[in-house]
């Protein structure tokens, strides 16, 4: 009983301490608008990487052509679930193609991830909705992007995109890091604290 009132005595302090730099000002609706690809290689051998990336191609290739017209982040994520058994068919032909026998499967689910930077943007440690494509073991090192707003489909602006996607000015400038340092220390107090519950 006195270790534990030690550790809960040492909990509090440091929550305490931290509460400060957790986020405050809409990360939920970052996650809650997000839609993630999440591309998991077999191993970490050169031509499992390679396998992975082709994959990849194939998917956004696929997605490019079928799933840049959504407005909200429900109608993408239904489109996806519909689509589901395409794209594992279209993921296994790459597969196949390449004369690898592994087993793949193309699922929607909710996954956690570490503070991730996608290109000029900072997207906050947190669990998010994703588009997750396994590859044999997927044990490899992973490659993700973002399906919606529509990032790694379209070359159009991103503070255009992510506004047409219903993200707030202040939602935007949680995720262009650069202009507030301050989220990525937030992000990073967020990590260690899901580290220690997790």
């Amino acid at each position: 009983m006195k270790r534990f009132l030690i550790y809960f005595s040492v909990f509090t302090a440091l929550l305490t301490l931290a509460t400060p730099f957790l986020p405050v000002e809409g990360e939920d609706g970052v996650y809650g608008n997000t839609l993630r690809l999440h591309v998991l290689a077999n191993s970490d051998s050169e031509e499992d990487q390679s396998l992975k990336l082709k994959v990849r191609d194939a998917v956004s290739g696929y997605a490019v052509a079928v799933f840049t017209c959504f407005k909200t982040k429900e109608d993408a994520e239904n489109a996806y679930r519909d689509a589901l058994p395409e794209i594992e068919q279209l993921c296994r032909s790459v597969v196949l193609e390449n004369g690898y026998d592994y087993e793949v499967e193309v699922t929607l689910g909710e996954e956690y991830f570490d503070t991730r930077r996608y290109e000029d943007l900072v997207y906050p440690a947190g669990y998010y909705d994703s588009l997750i494509v396994r590859i044999g073991e997927a044990k490899g090192k992973n490659w993700w992007c973002v399906l919606f707003p529509p990032l790694c489909l379209t070359a159009a602006k991103k503070e255009e995109t992510l506004a047409e996607a219903g993200f707030t000015p202040g939602q935007i400038r949680i995720l262009e890091g650069d202009a507030e340092p301050k989220y990525v220390v937030r992000f990073r107090i967020l990590e260690w604290i899901e580290s220690l519950f997790g």
